[in-house]
């Protein structure tokens, strides 16, 4: 049968054409677990990591997430799935958010460099976004609009070891997000 199929190909230069077209790489199947392999840092481990302290929270309900990206518009935010499946950097980890005390979260990167990370609390742990219960919060704390920031204002360097960077997180608040107050 393969050389029947063979056969057609070489008498049809059209089909040799389109058969000779490499493929897209096959899509994953977007779940929460995307991302998460070796993302969670461990005690005492070396190696490029970004430690957040979170700040401002609206609440101790549902789930923290932090996800790590390339540095670049294009794939900052983008379809996990899609940056998986393209061979580009993407992390995720996922924390429910303790009763009391600080609350700190780390992510591991691949290696030293400059990456994109946004932090998100999904309030009811559903791992949907909704804007009108979630807060949401970026490195270097910048204002956010109407969508996502431009990638440059929510980059972290991460050298050979564990950064510490702080987040405060913002939650909609009339018709922007904000943080909900100001240190004092």
């Amino acid at each position: 049968m393969v050389w029947f199929a063979l056969a057609l190909l070489a008498a049809d230069p059209v089909s040799m054409a389109v058969a000779a077209q490499p493929t897209a790489a096959p899509r994953m199947r977007s779940e929460p677990s995307l991302g998460t392999a070796n993302a969670r840092c461990r005690p005492d481990e070396p190696g490029p990591a970004v430690r957040i302290a979170v700040l401002g929270l609206k609440d101790r309900k549902g789930v923290l997430r932090a996800e790590l990206y390339p540095d670049n518009d294009d794939d900052f935010m983008q379809d996990d799935n899609i940056l998986l499946s393209e061979g580009k950097t993407f992390k995720r980890v996922d924390m429910d958010i303790p009763a009391q005390g600080l609350v700190t979260l780390c992510i591991r990167a691949p290696r030293a460099g400059s990456y994109t990370l946004a932090l998100l609390h999904d309030r009811n742990g559903d791992h949907k976004f909704n804007p009108f219960a979630d807060g949401a919060g970026f490195p270097g704390n910048p204002r956010i609009r109407r969508s996502k920031p431009k990638a440059a204002l929510a980059t972290v360097f991460v050298g050979s070891g564990v950064r510490d960077i702080s987040i405060r997180m913002n939650y909609l608040r009339g018709l922007v997000f904000r943080p909900l107050k100001q240190d004092s």
